[in-house]
């Protein structure tokens, strides 16, 4: 069933217009992800924040704006939140 898609696309030509649409689809659901993390849900009220996500988060976000790579954003978010719970604040 997952290989089904992959074959028909593989033999079909594909609008430009739904090409670009499409590469959205992981910026979405990164982001997606990401604010889910950062968010405490509460049933009947509005949500918190998860602060020791959003602390951790911080160097992270900085990690990728500075060196746009992967690896170092993901590196720089695990040692945060080691940090984080090092000192004992997550």
């Amino acid at each position: 069933m997952r290989v089904v898609p992959i074959v028909l696309v593989k033999r079909m030509t594909i609008p430009k217009w739904l090409l670009h649409f499409l590469s959205f689809v992981p910026v979405a659901i990164l982001s997606a992800i990401f604010v889910e993390s950062l968010l405490v849900i509460h049933p009947g009220q509005w949500p918190g924040v998860n602060w020791s996500n959003l602390l951790a988060s911080l160097p992270a976000i900085a990690v990728a704006i500075i060196t746009k790579s992967l690896f170092a954003v993901v590196v720089a978010g695990v040692a945060s939140m080691a940090i984080l719970r090092l000192l004992g604040w997550a």
